[in-house]
């Protein structure tokens, strides 16, 4: 991961993914949402891990 890129709090990042702030604090308690970072108390997400996430989400059929 690039180090340079800005890090992404929860409100900014359930944007990023069209997620509400609760949906994906519920993905982070069940481990279902995408790789974050915990400083302390606050969650920070990087951009590459969300695309990779949602990169992760892809299906080429609907019977999977």
């Amino acid at each position: 991961m690039d180090t340079s890129t800005h890090l992404l709090n929860v409100t900014e990042a359930a944007k990023w993914l069209g997620l509400s702030v609760s949906g994906l604090a519920k993905m982070r308690m069940s481990g279902a949402g995408p790789e974050f970072l915990k400083l302390g108390r606050r969650v920070l997400y990087h951009p590459d891990a969300l695309a990779a996430w949602t990169r992760s989400l892809s299906r080429c059929v609907t019977s999977r």
